[in-house]
């Protein structure tokens, strides 16, 4: 496996999982909230919408630049405040229920990739 595709497949876990959510927020809002933060507001699927855009842009710059030996670093460290969050929002505060999993799973794909990114990439 190639850095190239390793950063490519990167950014088709944001792109996959964020693109959902650009395109489907009330799906997602509907499957990841627990009933107590489900609601009609208009603003829970901009929210959605607005998370899903941020993270097709991460993809989109995953798919495009050029990953250098550190760039393969820096987005793992990135990465790691998510699992704070999915654990915080799940165990400690329950906002989303089982199928942020989802979610955990991504950033685990993709924190394997930085590290195998990293190894892989020219010193």
């Amino acid at each position: 496996m190639t850095p190239l595709l390793i950063q490519r497949l990167i950014a088709v876990v944001f792109i996959g999982l964020g693109g959902w959510c650009l395109l489907l927020p009330s799906m997602v809002a509907d499957m990841t909230l627990t009933p107590a933060y489900r609601g009609d507001d208009p603003v829970i699927p901009i929210l959605v919408g607005c998370f899903g855009a941020q993270a097709v842009l991460a993809g989109l710059f995953a798919a495009f630049a050029r990953f250098t030996r550190v760039t393969f670093l820096v987005y793992g460290v990135a990465l790691l405040p998510f699992f704070v969050f999915d654990w915080w929002f799940f165990a400690m505060k329950p906002v989303f229920n089982g199928f942020i999993l989802l979610d955990l799973v991504g950033n685990l794909i993709m924190l394997a990739l930085c590290f195998v990114g990293w190894r892989k990439s020219p010193a």
